[in-house]
């Protein structure tokens, strides 16, 4: 039994390492934000260089000018990249190995899950559609986003603890399912707001199903309210601040021209183009595996559990392919929070995820004496027809001082601009702190992501220009005493100014937290040293 073990472990490594083979080659693929990752990336672990644990401002993005994109942007990724930088590995490596683990993580973690209900054999094949779907392969060597390729590392781990929770109640499976719904928001918040009403029908079928549904319904509470105050630090900030950048207005109206065609579902050819061009099918399996789910549906008619997962899943698959149709435009154009999503296309990440539990639950179907063939067979075609999409388009070989210096861009196409400034700025500034009316002299005493210092004296009063980008929390203190900043000056829209009389002064521009940043900073650390001391307490019963 322990050699099956073995062996099937080592088959499920290899399976698990065969898409990313091409992430050993030196340079970085060739992507559409693959490079952008990166240098924020830079900017994050800058950050945490400096004693800043919750990075929100990156101050070498947007030509020099900074950017508030990190309060925006899923952490999860930066920080583990961050924590590979500091072992020792290239910030290139560091944004390599974060993909890496996305692929592996996903099919260890799906079949974990998917083992729990179903077969070996079962949870293997649904566990190899789940990592080799077509749309997993364009989000790690076409579009290079690193955040939704992590997310499906947490959609399974997350219902892992359910699952466990639902067979045996154990508070140690509430906090391992919040931990693991915390990661799934920090992985990507917007993949994690598609999958939730999925986790929540599927906690409320186990409720249904359970014999202890008063029980069961309180836990699952908890870790859902565990997981978010956990996660508070980013979402929450991200959610109220939104409303001072050009979100609403760059994502508005930008789904129209990215729906697709059912036929583009069906197959699209292998592309390294932009939106529209690179493919948007579901798979040849995947496609079987829906298919078949009416008759998965009704032979599992006496067993309610897989019976019903079939039907939520089927319902999510429709849904999901409805929205990505033109069909579905009016939704569009009256939910604004579909336009949050950008694309259409993106809800091919439900997608990746129901035909691959559907796919399982099919291959259950087959006689016992037929799977391990099958699973053979199947995987070979998997392997066959996915191999054409295991390469980038090319590799970027860029220097580290590409991506830890001034970067010319924002990483964004503007969303995360401040609303009284232009999407980005197309030129690195002159100097730092720089004199638009008035005499003085500037000396630059200090500068970080966070905290610009000057010692000035000004021969007359002086209108200054800091060279930063405004965002709430920046303040200005002349003397250890807060001065007024305008930001939005014709002439230099969105860039700090100030002014100062005549004297010697010593200035601190510092970017500090606002009270809601305070606010779901303190609840996620009260959140987490909660945790930490159950896991406590926990650990000295047992020893």
């Amino acid at each position: 039994m322990k050699k099956n073990n073995i062996l099937l472990a080592l088959i499920i490594v290899i399976i698990s390492f065969i898409p990313i083979l091409s992430l050993f080659h030196p340079g970085f693929p060739l992507t559409h934000d693959g490079q952008d990752h990166v240098a924020r990336i830079a900017n994050f672990y800058k950050n945490l260089q400096e004693g800043i644990i919750i990075p929100r401002w990156a101050g070498n993005l947007n030509w020099g000018y900074g950017h508030p994109v990190l309060e925006f942007l899923y952490p999860l990724p930066s920080y583990i990249a961050s924590f590979f930088h500091f072992a020792g590995f290239s910030l290139v490596d560091s944004t390599k190995i974060v993909f890496g683990l996305g692929m592996i993580l996903s099919l260890i973690f799906m079949y974990l899950w998917l083992s729990l209900f179903t077969s070996r054999y079962s949870a293997i094949f649904g566990s190899i559609l789940y990592t080799y779907a077509p749309y997993r392969f364009v989000e790690t060597y076409v579009r290079g986003d690193i955040g939704e390729n992590l997310a499906f590392v947490f959609i399974p781990l997350v219902l892992l603890f359910i699952y466990k929770l639902y067979r045996k109640n154990n508070y140690a499976f509430v906090l391992f399912g919040a931990i693991s719904l915390a990661l799934l928001i920090l992985a990507h918040n917007a993949i994690s707001l598609m999958l939730m009403p999925f986790i929540i029908i599927y906690s409320l079928l186990l409720i249904y199903l359970s014999k202890d549904r008063k029980s069961l319904s309180l836990n699952l509470l908890l870790l859902i309210v565990i997981g978010f105050a956990l996660s508070l630090f980013f979402w929450f900030p991200a959610l109220f601040e939104g409303k001072y950048t050009l979100r609403n207005i760059v994502t508005q109206g930008g789904y129209i021209s990215r729906f697709v065609s059912l036929g583009t579902l069906i197959y699209g050819p292998w592309n390294y183009g932009q939106s529209g061009q690179f493919t948007v099918q579901f798979g040849l399996f995947q496609w079987i595996a829906l298919i078949f789910s009416p008759l998965v549906i009704l032979k599992f008619k006496k067993d309610k559990e897989k019976f019903y997962l079939a039907i939520i899943l089927l319902i999510f698959t429709i849904l999901s392919a409805f929205l990505m149709l033109p069909w579905s435009s009016l939704l569009w154009a009256k939910i604004m929070l579909l336009q949050n999503f950008q694309f259409p296309w993106r809800f091919l990440a439900i997608i990746v995820f129901s035909t691959a539990v559907l796919g399982a639950l099919f291959f259950e179907l087959i006689p016992k004496k037929l799977k391990l063939f099958s699973l053979l067979i199947f995987g070979l075609i998997i392997f066959i027809i996915s191999s054409f999409y295991w390469y980038p388009k090319g590799y970027l070989y860029k220097n580290e001082s590409f991506y830890t210096g001034i970067y010319n861009g924002t990483t964004d196409t503007g969303e995360s601009s401040p609303i009284w400034s232009i999407r980005g700025m197309e030129h690195r500034p002159k100097a730092p702190l720089a004199i638009i009316d008035g005499y003085a002299s500037i000396k630059e005493l200090k500068r970080t992501s966070a905290e610009h210092d000057y010692l000035i004296n000004a021969k007359s009063k002086t209108l200054f220009i800091e060279n930063t980008l405004y965002f709430p929390g920046w303040a200005i203190y002349d003397n250890n005493k807060s001065i007024p900043i305008e930001f939005q000056n014709v002439r230099y829209e969105g860039i700090m100014t100030f002014s100062l009389n005549k004297g010697v002064h010593e200035v601190k521009v510092l970017y500090e937290d606002t009270k809601i940043r305070q606010i779901s900073n303190l609840i996620s650390f009260l959140t987490l040293i909660i945790i930490l001391g159950l896991f406590g307490i926990k650990l000295r019963r047992t020893i």
